[in-house]
């Protein structure tokens, strides 16, 4: 199942912390040899301040307590750093940890700028001190204090792009900390400012979506309320054209969420055209079960398909959820998926043909010729399918229905509008991309 791992796809659009939690599950699974997941894991660490993390990998793997004299240098080198760097963030340090001190502060930046000023001699040194320090600490893999420094930096700075800088290592930090409701909050705060920013150049504000999409995985499926949210965010338009140019990778997470969220059918049709366009470009069997059940209507492929879905919902690091004790379980949203899964096959089955059998769906459903009964009743109810059962023949007589042309003439139009949209754009990137040659 490693050729269905997105990971090396995935890895260049997170903060290398982030990949950490990839890594581990991958571990976890053994879906690679442990000692490339620990190589993969000591060339991460060495470009951040976590040494003493990146001590204990080299002894792992190379089944040793000694560790490389760089290794012992680069120790002593992040201490001398980290204690620099809290040296000239003190003054801004104490007055935050000062209770009382904290309730001089207003809501008007300004005044609270000039106060420090004025009152604790604090100015734009320490506060850019404080920001250097908030960063080394992310750095150190102290994600807690990181967090809390990052907060308090954008409350005080006026500048807005480092400002939006420490709003994206603050999301990393929750999200690293597994504070799902906190790195939701923060991540509509960015895709506020993502959308609403003035940008030197389209491709960085398309490329600061995609990094916001990727870093979502992790929210999304970990929040109670994140598969809706996932389609609600990735099917905006922008978006899913962002998806289509440069990232077909994530249409494998938006199709997951649309399988398993019945509440929103509605968008369903048009984001099976996408899967249909974008057959060429990324498939998985995720998105080429849809493409079996609703283009090409091979539901015994579709079936075998399910089979590998499973694997790959099983084998994939954001498609599981965090439990209370720090692991990961992927069944939950397994079985939930294949449950859903079979609801299409029949469904799909149902509406393109006029007449099926009752014993022939009990035999695929491994029930009884009652309880299939039940269950085709429920599925004719809840999917409101225009059919009717006769019980004396034993089928379901479905209710021949007529296409609406203008319901058609507008689905072409969107369709068309959407493949232009994304050739603009590919020219666009194009453009820019030899501009910079």
């Amino acid at each position: 199942m490693a050729t269905y791992d997105l990971t090396p796809r995935i890895a260049p659009n997170l903060d290398r912390h982030l990949v950490f939690p990839l890594l581990e599950f991958l571990q976890e699974s053994q879906l690679y040899p442990d000692e490339q997941i620990l190589k993969a894991k000591i060339e991460l660490l060495n470009k951040t301040n976590m040494v003493d993390y990146a001590m204990d990998i080299h002894k792992s793997l190379y089944r040793t307590e000694e560790v490389p004299q760089d290794m012992i240098d680069r120790r002593a080198e992040v201490v001398a750093r980290l204690k620099a760097l809290e040296e000239a963030a003190a003054p801004l340090v104490e007055f935050l940890q000062n209770a009382s001190a904290m309730q001089e502060l207003r809501a008007d930046k300004q005044y609270n700028l000039q106060m420090l000023h004025d009152r604790y001699q604090i100015g734009q040194e320490q506060i850019e001190a404080l920001y250097q320090y908030a960063k080394f600490q992310f750095e150190c893999g102290n994600y807690s204090g990181a967090a809390d420094y990052l907060y308090q930096y954008r409350g005080l700075c006026n500048n807005s792009e480092r400002s939006l800088s420490a709003l994206w290592g603050k999301m990393a930090a929750e999200i690293l900390m597994q504070n799902w409701d906190i790195a939701l909050e923060e991540l509509n705060r960015l895709k506020e400012i993502i959308d609403s920013k003035s940008f030197s150049s389209p491709l960085n504000q398309v490329q600061s979506r995609i990094w916001l999409m990727h870093w979502s995985l992790f929210i999304f499926f970990n929040n109670d309320n994140g598969r809706t949210q996932i389609i609600d965010l990735f099917n905006q338009d922008k978006y899913l054209n962002a998806i289509q140019t440069n990232a077909p990778h994530l249409l494998r997470y938006l199709a997951t969420a649309f399988i398993v969220n019945k509440r929103r059918r509605p968008q369903f049709k048009d984001f099976i055209k996408v899967i249909q366009q974008e057959q060429h470009s990324y498939k998985d069997p995720i998105t080429e079960f849809l493409a079996c059940v609703y283009v090409n209507y091979d539901f015994d492929e579709a079936q075998k398909k399910m089979k590998e879905c499973e694997e790959v919902i099983l084998n994939d690091p954001f498609l599981g959820k965090r439990l209370e004790d720090g692991n990961f379980s992927n069944l939950l949203l397994r079985d939930e998926f294949l449950e859903n899964a079979r609801l299409f096959i029949f469904e799909t089955y149902c509406r393109i043909h006029q007449r099926i059998d009752i014993g022939v769906l009990a035999e695929k459903l491994n029930l009884n010729f009652e309880e299939a009964e039940r269950w085709i009743v429920n599925l004719i109810r809840n999917s409101k399918l225009d059919a009717k059962i006769d019980s004396e023949s034993g089928t379901v007589i479905m209710e021949p229905s007529h296409p609406n042309v203008y319901e058609q003439l507008i689905d072409h139009t969107k369709a068309l509008s959407g493949r232009t949209s994304k050739s603009v754009s590919q020219i666009l990137e194009h453009a820019h991309a030899q501009a910079a040659r």
